[in-house]
Formats: structure tokens, sequence, C-alpha cells
């Protein structure tokens, strides 16, 4: 009687692992344009706001801040090149989570 009441139970364990794993498989998951992204505003933003941005870091987040405080406000994506260590490709990557006003 034991081993019929545990085979039962192993089923029914068995039967809802996959359901849930089914489950977990077909729902979609969250992808980038679902998140709202929240924008820094690049020219009053402090070194650890810059640095969280993906793909800048704290050594280009610094040189961003030098960058400001010795020509003035970056204004749009084409001026974000002009900081040391930003060329087209990363200031386009770094763009989307910044502001220029």
């Amino acid at each position: 009687m034991k081993q019929i009441f545990f085979a039962i139970a192993m089923t029914i364990l068995a039967v809802s692992a996959n359901l849930a794993f089914a489950d977990a498989k077909t729902s979609s998951p969250i992808s980038k344009t679902d998140v709202a992204v929240q924008k820094v505003s690049v020219n009053t933003a402090s070194l650890e706001q810059l640095d969280a941005i993906p793909g800048l870091g704290k050594k280009k987040a610094q040189a961003v801040l030098d960058h400001i405080a010795q020509h003035g406000p970056i204004q749009n994506q084409a001026d974000l090149t002009k900081v040391k260590g930003i060329g087209d490709k990363l200031a386009a990557k770094i763009s989307p989570y910044l502001s220029f006003n």
C-alpha cells in the first residue's frame, strides 16, 4: 500500500513540475521595450549615475564630467563623440539612457 501511495505521489509531483516548466517556457520574457528607461540628464548627472549607464563605466563617466567642465553642456548625441573615449557606436548605445537638457 505504501508503494502505491508513493508511486501516486511521485506521479503527481512529476506532472506538476512538467506543467510549471511548460508554463514558464511559454510565458514571454520581458523585453527591453516593455520596461520604461529612466533617462539621466547628462549635464547634471553625478559620476555614480553616469557609471550606472550600461556600456559607459567609471572612466568614461569621468571623461564626460571633465568634458562638460571644460567645454560646457553636451547638447546631443553628436556632442558625446567629442568626449575622449566615446565614439559613434558607444554614443549611439548610451544615448537612449540620456537626456540632453
